[in-house]
């Protein structure tokens, strides 16, 4: 009973919310009426005194009189033609007054009885979450209520922790794979769970917690595409491309042809393949459709000539090619790929001044904020490079 009565009262709130427009634009237009007819009588009878007085001549005050009376006439017309307008309209306000205090009602209480149910008790959090059914944030909810009562079951981490992953709670992903792996210790999936989350909340990068716990997924379990993928993109992002295709590679040799991930690992072939001295010592050509040719990259010939060289002058060949990309990336400093190679090849010939210099250069074309240049700072972070100080 007590629904009914807080139902109808909010009917008549609403009602009157509604109505209150019409109501109150019809008592302005009365009121300013009558207003300006209540100031031409006052004129009217100021007039008169001004006249008895000797204020005005009577020739003038006949001009005034005509004047206003002529005003107070067009007021009074005026009000009555809005009054005959008004009746006019008065079948149409008739019709939206009963929409507002019939029709709305109706269909709102009509609405209510057909999907509604006062009768049904309230449904506390606690019932509810004792009977989920599909709703996979009641279930989640359930779990983790469950888990701050028992905050050592690591089967319940277990549970949780790929569905927070899926849900994009990242941070809450890496909580629960770290209790889990705390109480249950590591195995080949919550390793591998645990990697790819930290993965995803550094924007792709593979850092260096997340690389150990591929590592480690891959001692228990050699055979994990998963972790070896993860662990070729690693290699990849720190300028490693021969180790990194060799490792893309070895996927694709040990996945069956079919497999959902081809597409995905002979992508990153092609990337680290581009430019590069193939096995055969033939240079492979560069992607199609790359937006700049790679650039330093020994031909057949040089490798020919550089084994034949004594290491002195195999250096000074390194060096020489070094020097030319770096001359090339300052005149075309759009070539990502390029910067890579070259942080690399100055901090492997361990001429780190060069190398965080190139750093900084290739973050003035790739910014720390991007993709790219997140990467090179990755990869100057793995090779010991000063990163903040060379990032601008």
């Amino acid at each position: 009973m007590l629904f009914w009565i807080i139902a109808a009262l909010l009917t008549v709130l609403v009602a009157l919310f509604l109505l209150s427009p019409l109501l109150r634009a019809r008592a302005q237009a009365s009121g300013y009426e009558e207003g300006e007819a209540a100031v031409y009588r006052d004129q009217l009878r100021e007039l008169e005194r001004d006249r008895t007085a000797g204020l005005i001549a009577a020739e003038d005050a006949d001009y005034a009189r005509a004047e206003i009376a002529r005003r107070l006439l067009s007021t009074d017309a005026g009000a009555k033609g809005a009054s005959f307008a008004e009746k006019g309209s008065t079948g149409k306000r008739l019709m939206a007054q009963a929409f507002i205090l019939i029709c709305l009602p109706t269909i709102g209480l009509a609405g209510y009885l057909a999907s509604g149910n006062p009768g049904m008790p309230d449904a506390p959090l606690a019932a509810r979450l004792e009977n989920p059914g599909d709703n996979v944030e009641l279930l989640v909810s359930q779990v983790e209520r469950h888990l701050a009562a028992n905050p050592e079951d690591g089967n319940g981490w277990n549970v949780v922790a790929p569905v927070y992953f899926r849900m994009g709670r990242l941070e809450d992903a890496e909580l629960a794979y770290r209790n889990a792996i705390r109480i249950l210790g590591p195995d080949a999936d919550r390793m591998t769970g645990f990697g790819e989350t930290l993965v995803t909340r550094n924007d792709g990068i593979v850092v260096e917690d997340a690389r150990r716990a591929f590592e480690a997924a891959l001692k228990i379990e050699p055979n994990n595409p998963r972790a070896d993928y993860y662990l070729a993109l690693s290699l990849e992002q720190s300028g490693r491309r021969t180790e990194a295709l060799a490792a893309f590679e070895a996927i694709a040799k040990a996945s069956p042809p079919n497999a959902p991930w081809m597409d995905l690992i002979n992508r990153h072939i092609a990337t680290n393949s581009a430019g590069l001295p193939l096995a055969g010592g033939q240079a492979a050509e560069a992607v199609p459709g790359s937006s700049a040719a790679p650039l330093g990259n020994p031909t057949a010939d040089d490798v020919a000539n550089a084994q034949a060289m004594s290491a002195g002058d195999r250096n000074e060949m390194i060096r020489g090619m070094v020097a030319s990309l770096d001359a090339k990336l300052k005149e075309d400093p759009n070539n990502f790929e390029g910067w890579m190679r070259l942080v690399r090849s100055y901090a492997m010939l361990k001429e780190e001044d060069r190398a965080e210099g190139a750093l900084k250069d290739g973050l003035k074309a790739f910014p720390a904020e991007t993709a790219e240049g997140r990467q090179l700072i990755a990869m100057a972070a793995e090779l010991g490079l000063e990163v903040e100080e060379t990032t601008p």
